[in-house]
């Protein structure tokens, strides 16, 4: 492979890394850049909504004169058809791809790249992905609108099975009998046995190189109440241990064969959270640990809490309070006083941020103590926020800042971790009034509490 071509491919990884494009993240070995994995969050209302679905790509010599391979990682170890389109073995049937007959024009060009791959996969992941079939897309009959309907609920059982909690099982040192073994106390046993039918769908051509875990953690925690109703909307639609039904396209090899066990996806949805949550708290004593030893992440943590709390003490900031819970770098403590003419005036808001001892490769995670109906808080106090440089405290408390103060945020579905403020938000003028009410509402309480 030349150097230009080596060179246009690292311009399109970073691209995609530094983008605003929330459903898409890669990564590569430093080893080999023609190798990359990515990552397809599946789109809001559709059957794949919120699930991880990872893909391996390679890069040819011959780039960008022809397109890439890719293979679908996602597929419970070969044995799961995610859509017509992306088969259990793995194959992904695009004509940008080649490896599927297109209209002219369709195929690929050396225009084209990684984002737009990423990009064709992702609208494959549609509301109906019945129609991706050629030959029923037009179809009509009462039979192929049943058909759809199943299918339809089978990819969103799966999608949440195998694309969401598996996966995170894994990463957690989840098994299945619901005891947890953290993967850094058995590597080699991460995630433990699993039952056939949890078998590989996280795993990757390289079983060491598993770059969206971190990712998958803090997005689960952003879009936990959506998994949750997608769970209560969907269970009464099917029978318990109801099979799922075979499509007339699905032939032997190359299906979604399972049952609905609602109940289950739920206890299993509940431990992963509660795990997670294990594993923030844990970073307190972790921090102690590598403060005690002077490891460099404790020395730097340390350091820049202390830049910024000079920083702001020289700026007369009044509307930030910083400090270390118990003198510990990797738990600070953020007191924010409502802007006023904001519509936080008059507001005082606890906010706790933990910091992994593995920062800044695991992102920390923000959760706002104070009862706050905002549509980038969940129920559970998730601060959903974006810095521009991961490795800076300084950008997250900025940033941190800028989502609680933000009055006209752009819409974006996949930042929805307050289902029900994201709907008044967004929804019509009555509705964005009962939002700001509700909003003022928690603010006038947040001070009432101090006090």
């Amino acid at each position: 492979m030349s150097d230009q071509a080596i060179l246009r491919i690292t311009r399109e990884i970073k691209q995609i890394q530094q983008g605003s494009d929330l459903s898409l993240a890669v990564a590569c070995q430093d080893s080999d850049i023609r190798k990359v994995q990515a990552l397809v969050v599946g789109p809001p209302e559709t059957p794949y909504e919120f699930g991880f679905f990872e893909f391996s790509i390679k890069f040819g010599r011959n780039y960008p004169a022809h397109p890439p391979t890719v293979q679908a990682v996602t597929t419970n170890g070969g044995r799961c058809r995610f859509n017509p389109n992306i088969y259990a073995s793995g194959k992904v049937c695009l004509s940008i791809l080649g490896t599927w007959r297109g209209e002219s024009g369709e195929q690929w060009s050396s225009a084209q790249g990684l984002e737009s791959v990423l990009i064709s996969i992702q609208s494959l992941m549609s509301s109906n992905p019945y129609e991706n079939e050629p030959g029923y897309e037009n179809a009509t009959s009462s039979k192929d609108k049943r058909n759809m309907t199943s299918y339809v609920a089978k990819i969103r059982h799966e999608s949440l099975r195998l694309a969401v909690i598996a996966p995170l099982e894994a990463s957690l040192g989840i098994r299945p009998d619901g005891t947890v073994v953290p993967p850094d106390v058995d590597d080699e046993e991460e995630g433990g046995d699993r039952d056939a039918d949890d078998d590989d769908s996280f795993s990757s051509e390289d079983e060491e190189f598993r770059p969206f875990f971190d990712v998958r953690k803090r997005r689960f925690l952003w879009y936990y109440e959506s998994y949750v109703r997608s769970i209560d909307k969907a269970e009464p639609e099917v029978r318990a241990q109801q099979r799922f039904e075979r499509m007339p396209f699905e032939g032997e090899g190359n299906t979604m064969d399972g049952h609905f066990d609602y109940p289950e996806l739920r206890r299993r949805i509940s431990l992963i959270r509660k795990t997670i949550l294990d594993e923030t708290h844990r970073w307190a004593s972790q921090g102690k640990v590598a403060l005690l030893r002077e490891a460099g992440i404790a020395v730097n943590l340390q350091r820049q809490y202390e830049q910024i709390r000079e920083d702001l003490k020289r700026r007369n900031h009044f509307t930030i309070d910083l400090n270390l819970s118990e003198a510990n770098p990797f738990v600070w403590e953020l007191t924010y006083f409502g802007r006023p003419m904001t519509k936080l005036d008059g507001g005082i808001f606890r906010i706790r941020i933990h910091l992994s001892p593995r920062f800044p490769d695991e992102q920390p995670r923000v959760f706002v103590e104070t009862a706050l109906f905002h549509c980038r808080v969940s129920r559970d106090g998730v601060l959903c926020y974006f810095p521009k440089r991961l490795e800076e405290m300084r950008s997250h408390i900025e940033a941190i800042v800028a989502a609680l103060e933000e009055d006209e945020p752009p819409y974006d579905p996949r930042i929805t971790v307050h289902p029900e403020a994201s709907r008044l938000f967004w929804g019509s003028p009555d509705d964005r009034k009962q939002y700001n009410r509700l909003l003022r509402r928690s603010v006038e309480r947040s001070a009432e509490d101090v006090f």
